[in-house]
């Protein structure tokens, strides 16, 4: 088994989207929101896409909404569904799954579409390969205001653990970490910004443009960014 990467998405028109990237004075507004979160779910689709190709792994959409695994946006990759609960126990519970089915598992949110398909790579070629000495391997990216962009492990991790940390503070990989102090051996990948407000704009921008070979779906997403910059309504300079 080669593992697996799972895409967390949530449905837009189905569910409530990028709602911090869209209020304020500086905000993209509901409708642009929308759209750069799609442009940004399909550009981290298309590296996930390149590096699992690559290390023979499989890619999952994992949708929020039950009645929405087989919705027309989320064609192109197969789904899962993250199932009930906070988001701790909705990420343990896919986790599981990807474990179960594939022998690791690697989730990814949809917000840092500046990843470079070498880090999953890297990610990938890990987890497994800690199967040959039975020691439990797990790996994290985290970002810069306190959070993770993607984990994985080979083994999967008790509930107790996801259901324990608080999400979206500024200490919560750390906490999660600590959570598992013990558990395995560690990777630690590169710190990113993920988008979460109209500040995190520039960043993301900024990364996208250093970006070597940027996937056409990266650049796509660029170059609506810079349209908008240049009509007043989004934040990319």
């Amino acid at each position: 088994m080669s593992g697996a990467i799972a895409i967390f998405v949530k449905t837009p028109g189905r569910s409530a989207v990028k709602t911090r990237l869209a209020s304020g004075p500086l905000g993209l507004g509901e409708v642009d929101a929308r759209a750069w979160y799609l442009l940004a779910a399909m550009a981290v689709a298309a590296v996930a896409r390149r590096a699992a190709a690559d290390c023979k792994a499989q890619v999952y959409w994992a949708v929020a909404e039950a009645d929405c695994l087989l919705h027309p946006m989320w064609r192109g990759l197969p789904t899962l569904a993250q199932g009930e609960g906070d988001l701790g126990a909705r990420m343990g519970s896919v986790h599981s799954e990807l474990v179960a089915r594939h022998g690791s598992g690697v989730l990814l949110g949809a917000d840092t579409p500046q990843l470079d398909p070498d880090s999953l790579r890297i990610a990938l070629a890990w987890l497994p390969s800690g199967k040959l000495t039975l020691a439990p391997r797990l790996v994290i990216g985290p970002t810069e205001d306190g959070g993770f962009w993607l984990f994985g492990a080979n083994q999967a991790v008790a509930m107790q653990h996801w259901q324990g940390v608080a999400y979206s503070q500024w200490d919560t990989a750390a906490c999660f970490r600590a959570a598992l102090a013990g558990y395995g051996e560690w990777l630690q990948l590169a710190t990113h910004t993920d988008v979460d407000y109209p500040k995190d704009l520039l960043a993301c921008a900024g990364a996208l443009r250093q970006l070597v070979s940027p996937l056409p779906e990266q650049s796509a997403l660029l170059s609506w960014m810079c349209r908008k910059e240049a009509s007043g309504s989004a934040h990319a300079h």
